[in-house]
């Protein structure tokens, strides 16, 4: 048996955890530069808002209804999510970590498994603050629906056990194909075509009618469901085959010096990411982009330039990655533009201590490893640029917009709650 534990509203549930004056209140995330609506408390999806709305476009909505309204905070949540994988492990010996708000948990061999389900569901909430649903099946698949189930019918208090064709059968008649765990839109559109419309339906196509029309994928979904596991937990992450680090600015960028201080500070980042995980890189692809929505395509016009190239060395020192992205920059760089975006993509990625040396490599590599895990380690004690670059700029007037950000209450010394007596 697998449970799926779902923290509920995850973003909007952190930022009600410190300010219990939003237990009732409608709540919602924006994303990036305070572009959209990224995350919804249950009462804030009641008035009608969707997920990826644009915040100018519902602001006249939100102010009418009072609704907490949150930049986004990502320091807080994944610090929290540490914090729900930790109490997790506390309960089963295999956890796979399945995004920042899920765990699937291995529950072979525990009995009594509603009651688990309320005391892990109990200790999330007593430990953490947060709500989560718990659902539990034979398979990942089922698992989803009944995470699902406990988290959508009220009826279910947040737990949902579905350990018998007679319990999941009836949900699955209720449940829309395309609602199932690894069916998207394209293939709901497929299904509906041929009269499938039921995740039981679905789950009662022949195999071979599902490999011809969607592969092998197919069919493992339709087996989960019967309550066949295809799907195992997976418990060590995969290597990385890539690091990304993009952000859209807080206004358009025209100058060179501001692009290139946006690119050294996403640099210093994608470097922090390299040495977290002990890889190293040899492959950089740099790019930027206008907005490709200017009202006056003439005035305003569209340019994506990217450039990629194999640096000599796998690395993941810093200042050399900042050497060759910049480089890279000023090959790209076109006056009269107004920018919005940059970032930097690293690949060809190896584990340290398993790259070709080169016979002729000069590079002190033991002072470099000492130096950067020196600054990771000041950063990471005494906060985010803490020790940081020049070349990445000491203002940062580019930065994202995050106008309505909460404080880092978990993993800032300066936004601890402060508790007066009266």
């Amino acid at each position: 048996m697998l449970a799926l534990v779902d923290c509920n509203n995850f973003y909007a549930s952190c930022e009600r955890v410190f300010d219990p004056k939003l237990k009732h209140r409608p709540v919602v995330v924006l994303s990036n530069n305070d572009g959209c609506i990224v995350a919804r408390s249950q009462e804030a999806k009641a008035l009608g808002l969707q997920m990826g709305e644009p915040y100018f476009k519902v602001k006249e909505l939100l102010d009418r209804h009072k609704v907490a309204v949150f930049s986004s905070n990502y320091a807080l949540y994944g610090d929290m999510s540490q914090r729900v994988m930790t109490v997790l492990q506390q309960f089963a010996p295999d956890v796979e970590i399945y995004s920042i708000d899920e765990a699937f948990l291995d529950l072979d061999g525990f009995r009594d498994l509603p009651e688990l389900a309320r005391t892990i569901r109990e200790t999330v909430r007593q430990w953490t603050g947060l709500p989560v649903s718990v659902g539990i099946a034979p398979t990942k698949t089922l698992a989803k629906l009944a995470n699902d189930t406990a988290k959508k019918n009220p009826g279910y208090n947040g737990v949902c056990v579905l350990d018998t064709p007679e319990l999941w059968k009836p949900l699955l008649h209720e449940f829309e194909v395309g609602d199932v765990w690894g069916i998207g839109p394209q293939y709901k559109k497929l299904l509906n075509k041929h009269g499938i419309n039921t995740a039981l339906q679905f789950s009662q196509l022949p195999e071979t009618w599902l490999r011809k029309h969607m592969s092998v994928v197919g069919a493992r979904t339709a087996k989960e469901l019967r309550g066949q596991p295809c799907l195992e937990l997976e418990l060590h992450a995969d290597l990385k085959k890539g690091i990304t680090v993009s952000r859209s600015f807080g206004k358009r960028i025209t100058e060179f010096t501001e692009l290139e201080q946006a690119l050294a500070s996403y640099v210093s980042r994608a470097g922090e990411k390299l040495r977290r995980e002990n890889l190293l890189a040899k492959h950089m692809l740099v790019f930027m982009h206008t907005s490709p929505f200017a009202k006056d395509a003439a005035k305003d016009p569209y340019y994506a330039p990217s450039l990629s190239f194999a640096m000599p060395l796998h690395t993941n020192y810093t200042p050399e990655l900042i050497h060759y992205a910049l480089r890279a920059l000023k090959e790209m760089y076109r006056p009269g533009y107004r920018y919005m975006k940059c970032g930097v993509m690293l690949t060809d990625l190896l584990p340290e201590g398993t790259e070709t040396l080169d016979l002729f490599d000069r590079r002190d590599t033991v002072k470099q490893s000492k130096l950067m895990a020196a600054m990771d380690q000041v950063n990471q004690k005494m906060g985010t640029r803490t020790l940081f670059y020049a070349g990445a700029g000491i203002r940062q007037k580019w930065s994202m917009i995050a106008a309505r950000k909460s404080p880092s209450y978990t993993t800032d010394w300066q936004g601890l709650i402060q508790v007066k007596a009266v």
